[in-house]
Order: structure tokens, then C-alpha cells, then sequence
């Protein structure tokens, strides 16, 4: 059985709901729930302070469900009903608190504080503009408590371009474990742009899914630049959950940030907003 789901550039609600469509039914198989992903939530508790996780972009739980284990309850805030659907049955098999809100990382707000704030696995990268990724980060530090986290995972554009040498597209497989199981993947710089388009296809023995995305290749310094204008400072960089230092070819970048000691971050300003 082939099953294809294709999306194109759009506004940052379109985009990232038409990643969960395309994605959602086989996602756990590109990105499994694996040794990898339980790392990954160690290192994330290793960051917690307490006092309850929020995470931007949960999926169908990679990340959330093992942090909620080790840490505590998460909060997983994710566009797609259908990415959100299929984390609500893995919370409910596991037994652990993780409740799934359906909303726009860009606007959203509660009525809580949180000790840990992370938006991983390039969610930031789906939304297009800086503008739109600007408000997602202070919308993350807006949450954050004082003496809090925010964790954020991104493509290094450096390592994409890399790949790339020079062309405008190209191409490559990742072979899984498992046999005749692997992913092929279909990779366009849009000429004059930050914008990356990617066709994936998932092939394993009974058959062949395809799935096409949309990001913006977005630098550690614009990340930084969005962390700063919403009052946090650097806290720490790595290229890996294995705490591997970032370096120029690097294929990812996770960035930490905390509140400045100057008390002007986002906690202070959320609290003039919501009293």
C-alpha cells in the first residue's frame, strides 16, 4: 500500500497542521520511541527545576510521555488533531500525566507557570516567518517560570546547505534497522529564501507512505535574537542529546535559555499582563 500526504507553504497554522496530516500515521516509525527519545527526556528532566513541563509541538508523545515519567506532569500543546489523537491512546496504554491541548504555539497562554519549556525536533522550524517564530518563543517565556528552562531544537542551516554543496536540490536514504526499511528523502533550497522543502518516503516491506514539508532553516543567532527579546539569556548549547558540542557542521543545534538575572525576562512581563 502506498500512501501519500503532501503540504506547500502557508501561513504557520496551515503549515503545521498539514504536518500532522501528512505525517501523524507513520511518524513513529521515521522518528520511533526508542532508546534515543528516552535519552533525550533524561536529559530534558536533567533541566527541569520541577514545577510541571509545557512542551511546544508534542506530536504523539516522543518526548512527552518518557519526560512524564521522570519528571512529571506535561503539558503538549500541537496543531494536529490528528498528532493529538494518536498521543492521547499512547498516554492512556502508558499511564502517565501528559495532557495534549489542541492550540497555536504562536498564541498560546494559560494560567500556569512551568519549569521546563521545550519545543524540540525543529518545530520551531515550521513556522515560516521570523515574526511568527519570534512569538512563539516569547509565548514559550511568557510560561516559564523564574529560575525555569526553555529547551529548543533546530536544523543548523550550515549542515542543510552542507548537503547540499551548492545545488539547489539533492537527494539521500537513511537506512532503519529493520530489513528493507529505510527513508528516502528529497531535499529543495527555494532559491532566495530560508525555506526548505523536503519530500520523504517511507519504505518498509508492506509498502511505501510519502510525505512532503515545508520548514525555515532558522540560525542558532536568530534563535538567540528571539530569546533576547522576550528577556532570556543562553543557559547552554550542544549538537546532540548525548551532549556532543555544537560545532559549524553540526546537523542540529539544542539551545537552552533562562531568564535574566536583570529580572526584565518574560515572567516579569507576564506577570503585568495576567496580574
Amino acid at each position: 500500500m502506498t500512501t501519500t500526504a503532501e503540504h506547500g507553504p502557508g501561513g504557520a497554522t496551515d503549515n503545521s497542521s498539514a504536518y500532522g496530516r501528512a505525517f501523524a500515521h507513520f511518524y513513529d516509525r521515521i522518528f520511533p520511541k526508542d532508546p534515543y527519545a528516552a535519552l533525550s527526556a533524561q536529559v530534558l528532566a536533567g533541566w527541569h527545576p520541577g514545577g510541571g513541563a509545557l512542551e511546544f509541538g508534542v506530536g504523539t508523545g516522543r518526548i512527552a510521555i518518557p519526560l512524564a515519567a521522570l519528571a512529571g506532569p506535561v503539558t503538549g500543546v500541537d496543531s494536529s488533531p490528528e498528532m493529538l489523537a494518536l498521543l492521547r491512546a499512547a498516554v492512556s496504554e502508558r499511564g502517565v500525566p501528559v495532557t495534549g491541548v489542541h492550540g497555536d504555539i504562536r498564541t498560546y497562554t494559560d494560567e500556569r507557570r512551568y519549569g521546563l519549556v521545550y519545543c524540540v525536533c525543529a518545530t520551531l522550524s515550521i513556522l515560516l516567518t521570523p515574526e511568527q517564530q519570534r512569538a512563539a518563543i516569547a509565548r514559550a517565556a511568557e510560561r516559564l517560570a523564574p529560575g525555569g528552562t526553555l529547551v529548543v531544537e533546530t536544523h543548523n542551516p550550515a549542515y542543510v546547505h552542507a548537503l547540499h554543496e551548492g545545488r539547489r536540490s539533492t537527494s539521500w536514504f537513511t537506512p532503519y534497522p529493520e530489513p528493507d526499511t529505510g527513508l528516502q528523502t528529497y531535499s529543495t533550497l527555494v532559491p532566495g529564501s530560508s525555506l526548505w522543502q523536503a519530500q520523504h518516503l517511507w519504505h518498509e516491506p508492506s509498502g511505501t507512505r510519502v510525505g512532503s514539508e515545508i520548514s525555515r532553516l532558522t540560525t542558532p543567532e536568530e534563535t538567540d535574537g528571539y530569546a533576547a527579546a522576550a528577556g532570556l539569556v543562553p543557559a547552554g548549547r550542544q549538537a546532540d542529546w548525548l551532549g556532543g558540542p555544537f560545532r559549524e557542521d553540526s546537523p542540529l543545534c539544542i539551545s537552552r535559555y533562562a531568564h535574566d538575572d536583570r529580572g526584565t525576562g518574560g515572567a516579569d512581563h507576564d506577570d503585568r499582563q495576567h496580574g
